[in-house]
């Protein structure tokens, strides 16, 4: 009997011992889970903030260009060169008339030796951006046009995130609206958004239109290389850009739209060096 009693109390903790093993696999494994589950909500939830399906929300932060890639063809890059398309050049002088719908992106508009600065002035002051026709060719001289053309001017900044970016450049303010053509991308290399940084919206590769962003916070230096990155602000940083960042909608739910106040751009002026 001693023998069978020793037998049963070895039994027992062989049990609890094999109980307490099957609990930590099943707390180790909901772990798993509840981590694999918080990684997929942080990609939808780039996804949502990036991802131009064509509705207000969503399209805020892509270049609107699912109505600007269905009108036109994308301008491909070749062989490592942007292949420029065929539309007019603006008067450099800005005598030009206003125009904000073409039939196709612009020839190469601009004199790649040179530097070129924008002053967007907006409803809450001006900032200063020098673009790198360096890094990216297409983008500045498509930009440059477009200012040129004075097609943002007047225009709405529609979508403002708190610490992540303010996104303007759809002159009908819906998040959906463009120039009425599309061109390639020129993406940076991974870490090379900055605060100040100016940034293509798209709706995917090679949807850019003439909706842009400017990185205001720490969310947007952290974005993944997915958007040309075209300039950097200069000057207005800390005064214009920080009263556009704290213009913006800090709703979860209303994905930067609209901002807490109107976000006007009032003129965009281009000067060469």
């Amino acid at each position: 009997m001693g023998t069978d009693k020793r037998n049963r109390q070895k039994e027992n903790r062989l049990a609890r011992r094999n109980e307490v093993a099957q609990n930590t696999k099943r707390q180790i494994l909901r772990r798993r889970i509840t981590r694999i589950a918080l990684l997929i909500g942080a990609v939808v939830g780039v996804v949502l903030l990036f991802n131009l399906s064509g509705n207000k929300d969503e399209s805020q932060t892509s270049t609107s260009d699912s109505v600007v890639s269905s009108e036109s063809t994308v301008a491909p890059a070749s062989a490592g060169r942007f292949a420029y398309s065929e539309g007019e050049c603006a008067p450099a002088d800005g005598s030009g008339s206003k125009i904000q719908t073409f039939t196709s992106a612009p020839k190469l508009c601009i004199d790649l030796t040179k530097t070129y600065t924008a002053v967007v002035s907006t409803s809450k002051g001006d900032f200063t951006v020098v673009l790198d026709a360096a890094k990216a060719p297409g983008t500045v001289n498509n930009f440059v046009n477009l200012a040129r053309s004075k097609y943002f001017d007047g225009t709405i900044c529609h979508r403002a995130i708190p610490t992540f970016m303010v996104q303007c450049g759809d002159p009908t303010a819906s998040g959906s609206g463009g120039p009425g053509y599309s061109i390639a991308d020129e993406l940076p290399a991974a870490g090379e958004y900055k605060l100040g940084s100016l940034a293509m919206a798209n709706s995917g590769p090679n949807t850019n239109g003439s909706q842009f962003f400017v990185i205001t916070g720490e969310q947007g230096v952290s974005l993944s290389p997915n958007y040309t990155l075209f300039g950097q602000v200069t000057k207005g940083l800390d005064t214009t850009v920080s009263a556009l960042d704290k213009a913006g909608n800090d709703d979860p739910a209303a994905n930067g739209v609209p901002p807490k106040e109107e976000l006007q751009i009032t003129k965009v002026t281009i000067s060469e060096n």
